[in-house]
């Protein structure tokens, strides 16, 4: 007779439930970890192994009770993808075979800008996709990932970031999806629904808090109120979650004194309580040892695991720190109860049982063919890299005419580098294998633009040093060039061994090393000067902008970001990207966002102005759509359980193609609590061909409104609003004066999370 578990027709809470009752402790416990480990003879041994897993184990050893996670078989080591293939199926036969039961481990991998292995499309960075404004194609590109990603048996990817920016000078700015937590939360949903749907499991991450830790220093504590959290912070998870998301990935840091990884509040109580999350929560990469090693409020692996099993944490990863022998130590004299085990270990069961693992008949994919960089992935690249270029600033000298003499110079202009983020593999893994090739073709903006134009070239200085001799030589060809186009910004890496990335944060907002000296140089020539650039996060341009002829920036546009740039230098492309943070005015050392109280805002009782060179939700063209009128259909009554229609019209009078982003701020004009002078509530990007009218109806429920009061209860209140539709937070078309009206109303977890929106083309 097959046992309940075995039998697929079983509901999968009964055959988890009837697994766990035959498992012994030492085969539950297994069930809760991961492991990191590459065959030697493929190309290494992961780092922190042997620490993990002990100097005498084997293999067999560590598998012998079975095993929960395969972490990053392919995201180690410059595997070639059928190598890679032939490793993660031989690991699954051998933890297959190692456990009675024959359950296969669960594979995970990187996937934020693109899947993180070796010859797979990487695409443009976190910050790209939300300066693209475009759900539909960040869906899309999730969903190339995962079809890579399933065709390499890979189960898990650890994605997206929701982390909303509060401080520019922290360095995985690049890694998210900017300074709104409307707009990341739209993103994120689009991203975790392309996973989702294709079978790959989409893991949040960083729950919760992470991004505003004090003085932006990467781990740093945060002291930050339960209304931050719940207004700013919490948004994008919610809306991820409802969108289907089956992991969540704690947040290192403390909040208020306590971590993350030990707070039941947060892990428990909030997160699958009240937001109703069923799926497993998984450990930061060894952040369960960190409750010892770096917070200090546990004496010892043991206590580390019980605190973290206690608070919800279902799986360690990336190996067996604390879920291994401490846990089973601290299980045997009675410090940790079973029963929190086979909490966990019912949830890792249950997504085992949803991915097929626990199927008769489950079998690893067997090495093959694969094209993790195929053409129409390129094509995906390069779309999403001409849709997230944001062009800050024009005088007319852009487009470059087909003529012009270029002098391009600067540290980004000649190396694939600068188009790449942090958790790209070649710089997350190949810097650590000198000399293996990139995997994937890379062009950069100098190889791109020649293609086009009359191209000289020099270095002027690198990201970080340089000499005068460098500068003067960069000074020396754009003088004698029609245009100087000079490309700065960010060298990506972990940290401190870049300018941009985890573990990379900075002091204060200046360009990194000598660029703002070659800047300078530039325009001191007297030849026009476009800047581009390729960087993770902004930085203050307020001493140059008005001296520029024009300014570009993509934010690490990926793989095929130097030809999208070409495109959109020489008019190819009508740019059309807008920015997820703003650019700082001058006082960029101190953090502000455009999610500022009234207080916030510039005021003659302070001498710092926090008033942003370029707001959020900036971007310029080469045409422009014309807004001809903005509405609403309700009148100027908005009912506190109502929804209200905005309705604008467009018409594109160019003779080229047009891409609008109209975008929707609320200003609350009298509430119970401070609120943020404006917040995005609904953005659309709109495409309009030559002579095309559009029309846009947003559907705004009241719910959108709501905020957390003074009792930490959320809450739709009456009284007088504005409804600022408009370009960006600092170009508003239009200010629509509506009072919601009825009585306050108390919302929960499953109030409206976005705006319904229908757009008409004709």
């Amino acid at each position: 007779m097959t046992e309940l578990w075995r039998d697929p027709a079983t509901p999968p809470e009964a055959r988890v439930a009837d697994l766990v009752s035959r498992m012994t402790t030492a085969e539950k416990v297994a069930q809760l970890s991961g492991i990191w480990w590459l065959d030697p003879d493929a190309g290494g041994m992961a780092p922190m192994l042997r620490e993990s897993i002990g100097p005498q184990d084997t293999w067999d050893e560590v598998v012998a009770d079975g095993l929960g996670q395969l972490t990053r078989t392919f995201g180690t080591a410059p595997l070639e993808p059928e190598e890679g293939l032939r490793i993660l199926a031989q690991r699954q036969r051998d933890v297959m075979a190692g456990n009675r039961f024959g359950i296969p481990a669960l594979a995970h991998e990187e996937c934020l800008t693109g899947l993180a292995v070796w010859r797979a499309t990487i695409y443009p960075a976190p910050l790209s996709w939300a300066a693209s404004f475009d759900p539909d194609l960040v869906e899309r590109m999730a969903g190339r990932i995962a079809g890579s990603m399933r065709s390499l048996g890979v189960h898990q990817g650890l994605a997206p970031v929701l982390d909303v920016v509060r401080d520019l000078r922290w360095g995985r700015v690049e890694e998210t999806m900017g300074e709104d937590p409307h707009l990341a939360g739209v993103l994120a949903s689009a991203y975790v629904r392309g996973l989702e749907q294709a079978g790959v499991v989409a893991t949040l991450k960083h729950f919760v808090g992470y991004s505003a830790s004090r003085a932006a220093r990467n781990l740093a504590p945060v002291s930050m109120g339960p209304r931050e959290i719940a207004d700013v912070i919490l948004p994008p998870f919610e809306m991820a979650l409802r969108a289907g998301a089956r992991s969540v990935m704690n947040s290192y840091t403390d909040i208020d004194g306590v971590p993350v990884a030990a707070d039941p509040g947060l892990l428990s109580t909030l997160l699958r309580d009240r937001l109703g999350f069923a799926g497993t929560v998984a450990s930061d990469y060894f952040s369960v040892a960190f409750l010892q090693t770096l917070h200090g409020v546990a004496g010892d692996l043991g206590e580390a695991a019980a605190l973290a099993l206690e608070a919800g944490i279902d799986v360690e990863l990336p190996s067996t720190n604390a879920f291994g022998s401490p846990l089973l130590a601290a299980l045997a004299d009675g410090t940790v109860d079973e029963e929190l085990v086979d909490r966990a270990l019912s949830r890792v069961l249950l997504q085992k049982c949803e991915l097929g693992l626990l199927d008769p008949g489950w079998a690893p994919v067997e090495p093959g063919p694969v094209d993790l960089d195929d053409a129409a992935s390129r094509a995906l690249a390069r779309e999403l890299a001409q849709r997230s270029i944001v062009l800050l600033a024009n005088d007319g000298t852009l487009p470059l005419a087909p003529a012009t003499r270029v002098a391009v110079v600067g540290p980004r202009a000649d190396t694939p580098d600068a188009m790449l983020g942090c958790y790209s593999f070649p710089l997350h893994v190949l810097v650590h294998h000198p000399g293996v090739e990139t995997g994937v073709a890379i062009p950069t903006v100098l190889e791109s633009l020649a293609a086009d134009l009359s191209t000289t070239y020099a270095l002027g200085c690198p990201v970080l040093g340089g000499s005068d001799a460098d500068i003067a030589e960069a000074a020396a060809v754009a003088t004698d060039a029609d245009v100087c186009v000079v490309v700065l910004g960010d060298q990506a890496g972990l940290f401190g061994k870049g300018t941009s990335g985890e573990g990379c944060d900075v002091p204060d907002l200046t360009l990194p090393g000598r660029q703002e000296e070659l800047l300078e140089a530039v325009l001191a020539t007297g030849t026009p000067v476009v800047a581009v650039l390729l960087v993770g996060r902004p930085y203050d341009l307020s001493r140059q902008a008005d001296r520029l002829a024009a300014i570009v920036c993509g934010f690490f546009p990926g793989e095929e970001g130097g030809p999208a740039l070409a495109d959109v230098l020489t008019g190819r492309v009508n740019p059309s990207g807008r920015l997820p943070v703003g650019f700082p005015g001058a006082g960029s050392t101190q953090p502000s966002t455009y999610l500022a109280a009234p207080l916030a805002q510039r005021s003659g009782v302070s001498s710092v102005d926090p008033t942003p060179l370029f707001p959020f939700g900036h971007g310029l063209s080469y045409a422009a759509a014309t807004w001809d009128a903005v509405s609403t259909a309700n009148g100027p009554g908005w009912d506190t359980d109502g929804t209200c229609e905005v309705v604008v019209e467009l018409a594109n009078d160019a003779d080229r193609p047009v891409s609008e982003v109209v975008q929707v701020y609320l200003h609350d004009r009298v509430a119970s609590v401070v609120r943020p002078e404006q917040q995005l509530v609904a953005a659309v990007r709109v495409d309009l061909g030559p002579g095309d009218r559009g029309v846009v109806r947003l559907g705004l429920h009241a719910d959108l409104t709501s905020f957390t009061g003074r009792d930490l209860v959320r809450l739709v209140e009456p009284g007088l609003v504005e409804l600022r539709v408009g370009a960006s937070s600092a170009d508003i078309r239009a200010v629509l004066e509506l009072e919601l009206v009825g009585p306050a109303r108390q919302v929960g977890v499953d109030r409206a999370l976005e705006p319904t929106v229908a757009v008409e083309v004709r």
